[in-house]
């Protein structure tokens, strides 16, 4: 591999540990800020545990991280305050703050390509229909997996988990965010999976 490999995972984690920093700085509200960048230093840290054992494509790698920044964007202000989100409300005079909604629906489109990179490095699954599918499969699960958990947080918290549910009064506001989840990890299948299995083919 070239050094630009291994330099450049490196980078986007140090970009990814400024703006944990930044968005950590005077937070709309702290209890959500906490919730909401977990997954992000969770899932960094297990990205550096096994960097040397399991290395992901670059593709895989840039993905991760404009994730994490979406996540830590929605820490910092609450998904249903940040300023983007607004800006298209007041564009396309919508009822709501959809930035949550963009949230989902890479919620759905990274997964996606982290779960079709595990599948075709670690199973004998080849490009095809039931690759697609059970990756399909794996977003949604991921998906219902961490609705259960703004379920808990909310039976646990209470009205102080409001922020971090951010339903904005929307009754169907799970099953939107699943179906955005849906609509990512589509999106994702259909445009990069050339792209990806080119990238997992020099990996080889």
């Amino acid at each position: 591999m070239s050094s630009k490999t291994h330099i450049e995972p490196l980078v986007l984690l140090g970009l990814t540990a400024v703006a944990l920093v930044v968005s950590g700085i005077g937070p709309y509200d702290r209890a959500t800020w906490y919730l909401e960048v977990a997954p992000v230093v969770i899932g960094g840290a297990l990205l550096v545990a096994t960097y040397r054992r399991f290395r992901l494509t670059p593709l895989l790698y840039r993905l991760i991280f404009l994730h994490a920044l979406v996540l830590i964007l929605g820490g910092h202000y609450t998904y249903a305050r940040v300023p983007a989100g607004f800006w298209v409300q007041d564009w396309f005079d919508l009822a709501r703050n959809h930035y949550d909604r963009f949230a989902h629906f890479v919620q759905g489109f990274v997964p996606a390509v982290l779960a079709r990179e595990i599948l075709l490095r670690r199973s004998p699954l080849r490009p095809g229909g039931w690759l697609f599918f059970l990756v399909v499969c794996v977003c949604l699960a991921f998906s219902a997996t961490y609705e259960l958990g703004e379920w808990l947080a909310a039976v646990l918290g209470g009205s102080a988990a409001d922020e971090f549910l951010g339903t904005q009064g929307d009754v169907w506001d799970t099953q939107w965010d699943m179906f955005m989840a849906l609509l990512g990890a589509l999106a994702a299948q259909l445009t990069l999976a050339r792209v990806h299995d080119r990238e997992l083919a020099r990996a080889v």
